[in-house]
């Protein structure tokens, strides 16, 4: 029969060889199933292992109710990494979603996204791996294929309308934005270990590490960026994620905020106070705060800017007792 120790090793084998095809998988250029391929492999890698972690501190694996059943991985990651602001939880259950998605939308295109995500799940198994199991990842694969071979060119969202159907431009879009705002949020190497180039411009030419011309014509350009104002990408938040930053920048604030509703329960700044806002103030027909990505799927998908955030803010510190019943009357 086999022990408890014996279960938990053969798991850490496993996860190993998992974390291995995942990074095989990834970093072969050939294949263009990659991105949903590594997301498989990365989450099985650290389910196992996590699961053989639990299994060391003598907990169990299998739901209470249902013993023949194993945890999922949500589950485990939870029970391990309790604070749900962990920015190594974040980054696997960002992970999560992409491989739940993979089998109904295509996410090839999405590589630059994902790519800082990846590396950092890469770097954090090796790290986990070691501290809960005492494995050196680097005793199976050679150290310098845990960086990830990533190409770095991002779909804008105006291609990604032209290229899918409405319906994947919509997840695709929403998604994307979903990515920016975790990326804007959590600076942690943990998160994301990005990869960036950034070209710095100096006066005296021996200075210059190489040459670039400035100008709007020619093969190669090189121009000044001096103000991003593409809404596609300046207006990142949902409907939910507005109702979420607002309720951040208020207990940040200590800003007391609640509204009775018809049931006669105080409730916080939801989607319903929300929908007040947006209405009263027309925001919609407000390219500043609102914006459609116009995919013709009915409804939109709309997002809003970090604007709209902060106006939203802005009036509930005014007058937080009574700004829910004014926005009511004018209904």
């Amino acid at each position: 029969m086999m022990t408890t120790d014996t279960l938990a090793d053969r798991l850490v084998d496993k996860s190993i060889e998992a974390f291995i095809m995942g990074l095989e998988i990834y970093n072969k250029p050939t294949i263009k199933y990659r991105i949903e391929g590594f997301s498989f492999f990365i989450i099985n890698a650290w389910e196992l292992m996590l699961k053989a972690k639990l299994l060391k501190d003598g907990k169990s694996i299998y739901f209470n109710d249902k013993p023949d059943r194993s945890l999922s991985v949500e589950n485990v990651i939870r029970t391990i990494y309790t604070d749900k602001r962990q920015p190594l939880r974040i980054n696997l259950e960002k992970i999560i979603e992409l491989r739940n998605i993979s089998t109904h939308f295509i996410t090839e295109d999405y590589e630059a996204k994902y790519a800082p995500l990846f590396q950092a799940a890469v770097l954090n198994f090796t790290n986990e791996l070691k501290r809960f199991h005492d494995k050196d990842v680097t005793e199976f694969i050679a150290q310098n294929f845990l960086t990830l071979s990533a190409t770095y060119e991002p779909l804008t969202n105006e291609q990604i309308k032209i290229k899918y159907p409405p319906e994947i431009a919509e997840k695709l879009i929403l998604q994307s934005n979903d990515l920016d705002l975790a990326l804007d949020h959590n600076h942690s190497d943990k998160f994301a270990i990005d990869v960036r180039h950034n070209l710095f411009m100096v006066k005296k030419k021996e200075d210059a590490d190489f040459l670039v011309k400035v100008d709007s014509s020619g093969s190669s350009p090189v121009k000044i960026v001096r103000e991003l104002k593409d809404p596609a990408i300046t207006h990142k938040y949902s409907h939910h994620q507005v109702v979420e930053a607002v309720n951040y920048r208020l207990k940040a604030l200590n800003i007391d905020f609640e509204y009775v509703n018809a049931q006669s329960i105080s409730r916080p700044f939801s989607t319903y106070t929300l929908d007040l806002f947006i209405k009263f103030y027309n925001v919609k027909s407000d390219g500043q705060f609102a914006y459609n990505h116009k995919t013709n799927v009915a409804g939109g998908p709309w997002t809003y800017s970090q604007q709209f955030v902060e106006f939203i803010v802005d009036e509930i510190k005014k007058d937080p007792d009574t700004i829910v019943e004014s926005l009511q009357k004018s209904k």
